[in-house]
């Protein structure tokens, strides 16, 4: 399969500073994604781990592997907390979509940072979540990298509230549907990607058609 990085539309604002509003943010993530080939257009169709199909692939990691830019899109994700009165004290999600953001913004506003894994330890503790002791008291900001049907962000979710842990704010990178978004707000939870599907004009996840194969 062919594979060709989608052009971004030439940007005609200034350049950003560091505490750019986050819509301006928006567009530098969008911009991001497209140059540093996080998004992929395809010839045919391919399925995702969520079972849709899609032509369009995001590889977060590869997008923000220059640690300027995982910087640039972490504060994104603190602004977005201190803008919407979100007092977490641990930050993290499900290994490895979560992990980059968590060990950034938890440097970056002194706080801490846990991962929980896909499934228990099979030796030694046999814990499931990792880092910080996450239980009762404790105020966690959700952090993802790309949801689609919302699988993995809600099995971290649930992980977390049983050991008794308060989620009081999600953050993702990218949202490709409309899934997780009904999901938080019907908990009362603040969710907040950074760049949808419209920001990056890509269909929303669901709508694309397998290949047909022609004999």
């Amino acid at each position: 399969v062919r594979a060709s990085t989608l052009q971004a539309e030439p940007m005609t604002a200034s350049p950003l500073t560091e505490n750019a509003p986050l819509p301006a943010r928006r567009a530098r993530i969008s911009e991001i994604l497209h140059e540093k080939r996080g998004l992929i257009e395809l010839d045919e169709p391919i399925q995702l781990a969520s079972g849709d199909w899609s032509r369009y692939f995001i590889d977060g990691k590869r997008a923000l592997k220059n640690g300027a830019d995982l910087n640039y899109v972490c504060d994104a994700m603190v602004e977005w907390t201190v803008e919407a009165g979100i007092d977490f004290t641990t930050v993290g999600g499900l290994t490895a979509g979560a992990d980059q953001f968590a060990h950034v913004i938890a440097s970056r506003t002194e706080k801490n940072w846990f991962m929980v894994r896909k499934a228990p330890k099979d030796r030694g503790t046999r814990k499931r979540i990792e880092g910080d002791e996450v239980g009762p008291g404790v105020r966690v900001l959700l952090v993802d990298d790309v949801v689609t049907k919302g699988g993995s962000i809600v099995d971290a979710f649930e992980a977390i509230v049983a050991t008794g842990a308060q989620v009081v704010g999600a953050a993702t990178l990218v949202d490709r549907g409309e899934n997780a978004s009904p999901f938080f707000t019907q908990r009362g939870i603040p969710y907040h990607p950074l760049v949808t599907y419209r920001d990056l004009w890509i269909p929303a996840i669901g709508v694309e058609e397998a290949a047909t194969t022609t004999v």
